[in-house]
């Protein structure tokens, strides 16, 4: 007999962030051998009610899903699904495990909630810590918020029978929030490799974009406050060659913040929209040399998921990220690319000219990188780590 699964976050399919997509694959995957209702909120593209895709039952409540850019209208999408996915997930049917993802940040209470309502272990698995991560990035300054918010997060990674890290340095982070380090198990994010595969540079996307033939830098995915993409705007501003492209290819809450800031410094900076999963392999592909960056203070607080993708389509990057951050020690140790300071645009500048010039080999730094998530960070991988791990807490019980 297959056991129940509770699943809580507010992103789940069909959504661009990318904790709700890695859910949905963790979910599906795990289907095979487990009973999943996920409880999660309403999308612009998709209404609230009961839906069942690849095996999972979803269970969409009708929260709020307003722009994200302000950030009262953000909490507003936070508390509304937190109350009805309240409602909705204390009456679910009596789950074996309770899993929590951390969007919004204090949903993990009410999985602890549910998980006591139930009598089922809580397992939490943290993709962002807050609120550091925001205090980090000047989002919230206020302390008496971020002490109410920070003891929210305590209280429920504490009690957590298990908590998910996604990486070393997070797995720091959340010991010296008071998470015991043996109820913690790190498993990085991963990507499909068989999703994302290598294409040529030039190929029906590039050529659409006009594109081929350039040497293209390319930033794709969420444009937000942890990207530091400013960095890659003023770099892009110190870069005149003809040939050479800079891409920003997704959206977010900083968007119009970034485009205006490239119109004012001239950048020759070329913004699309996300791309559709189905054509990540040649809009990947597309790209010379991907920059993966992180805003300063953000070591293991956030762990950008987008490196994985790029990595699956077999480009190098340029880590604009702390030493100690996940991001740049994953790149110096497979040798998938080169590691600049967080916040310099000269020497982002820089290594983006050594990369045109010639100074590395971006090939075999490409070819590391597939092969590195071939081995390490495919989907399989990841969700045989999850399935061992909620085994052994059903087994255990806690």
């Amino acid at each position: 007999m297959r056991g129940r699964l509770l699943v809580f976050n507010q992103y789940y399919w069909p959504c661009f962030e990318a904790d709700g997509r890695l859910l949905t694959q963790l979910c599906e995957a795990l289907a095979a051998d487990w009973e999943i209702t996920v409880v999660t909120g309403a999308l612009p593209q998709a209404g609230s009610g009961r839906a069942w895709r690849n095996g999972v039952e979803i269970v969409r409540v009708p929260s709020t899903a307003f722009e994200r850019r302000r950030l009262a209208l953000r909490a507003l999408n936070y508390g509304s699904f937190f109350a009805l996915a309240a409602a909705r997930g204390l009456i679910a049917e009596r789950p074996d495990i309770v899993l929590s993802y951390t969007n919004p940040p204090f949903v993990g209470d009410l999985a602890y909630a549910a998980a006591r309502r139930f009598r089922a272990p809580l397992v939490v698995a943290v993709q962002d810590v807050f609120p550091e991560a925001a205090v980090a990035l000047g989002r919230l300054e206020s302390p008496l918020v971020a002490g109410a918010l920070g003891a929210m997060v305590g209280f429920y990674l504490r009690r957590a029978d298990r908590v998910v890290a996604i990486g070393e340095t997070m797995r720091r982070r959340l010991e010296a929030k008071g998470v015991a380090r043996e109820r913690i198990a790190v498993i990085e994010n991963w990507v499909d490799p068989e999703a994302i595969r290598p294409a040529a540079q030039a190929n029906g996307w590039s050529e659409a974009h006009g594109l081929a033939g350039r040497f293209v830098v390319m930033h794709s995915g969420n444009v937000g406050h942890a990207q530091d993409l400013d960095t890659l705007v003023r770099a892009g501003a110190l870069l005149r060659d003809d040939d050479l492209a800079l891409v920003v290819a997704g959206s977010g809450a900083r968007l119009a913040e970034i485009r205006t800031l490239a119109d004012a410094l001239r950048a020759p900076v070329r913004f699309l929209p996300y791309q559709p999963p189905e054509v990540l392999s040649e809009s990947l592909s597309a790209a010379a040399v991907h920059v993966v960056g992180l805003a300063r203070g953000l070591a293991g607080y956030v762990v950008p998921s987008r490196l994985y993708g790029v990595l699956s389509a077999g480009r190098p990057v340029i880590a604009a990220a702390e030493d100690d951050a996940e991001t740049a020690m994953l790149v110096r140790d497979v040798g998938c690319g080169v590691v600049v300071p967080p916040g310099d645009p000269e020497a982002l500048a820089a290594a983006i000219r050594a990369a045109h010039g010639g100074e590395y080999d971006l090939d075999g730094m490409g070819r590391r990188g597939r092969d590195y998530v071939v081995r390490e960070a495919s989907r399989e991988a990841a969700v045989s780590r999850y399935g061992a791990l909620l085994a052994e807490v059903l087994r255990s019980g806690s």
